[in-house]
């Protein structure tokens, strides 16, 4: 039996939290995992143990096969080379349009030439009340990794 596709895999996923009504904060704490982790890895981006797909297929009913193939290495980096529609997604999008070469102008002096780690890496949302509209503040930490010279 062939593996189910990703867009296959990430609509059970997302099928059977809702029939349990749980959201990603909720598996998080089930799971004892971050809530942007579980997401990335109901996207394909990530990879469960053994032991968190059983957690994960126990909390939410999983199919055999969905619970093998949240454990298959991933094919990571999603989105198509095409600039983005989703509004949320595209908003990304535009900051790193806008302030992607500040970033790297000012990570730089702070710590050299190099890159910051997606592996070595958290990402976390919060929500922030605010009394002129709550504002969403996102939170990436990764490893600094200088270039190495040889």
């Amino acid at each position: 039996m062939a593996a189910p596709s990703q867009a296959t895999l990430t609509a059970s996923l997302m099928a059977a939290k809702k029939a349990k009504g749980m959201s990603f904060a909720d598996l998080e704490s089930a799971l004892g995992l971050d809530e942007v982790w579980i997401a990335s890895l109901f996207y394909g981006q990530a990879t469960a143990s053994a032991e968190e797909a059983e957690k994960l297929a126990s909390l939410l009913a999983l199919d055999p096969a969905i619970t093998a193939a949240i454990q298959e290495f991933p094919t990571k980096g999603s989105l198509e080379p095409v600039i983005p529609t989703d509004p949320l997604i595209y908003r990304f999008y535009e900051i790193m349009q806008v302030y992607g070469m500040p970033l790297k102008d000012v990570i730089q002096e702070k710590f050299g030439d190099g890159i910051m780690s997606a592996i070595d890496f958290t990402l976390d949302v919060e929500k922030v009340e605010d009394s002129k509209g709550d504002r969403v503040e996102i939170i990436m930490c990764g490893k600094f990794l200088p270039y190495k010279k040889w």
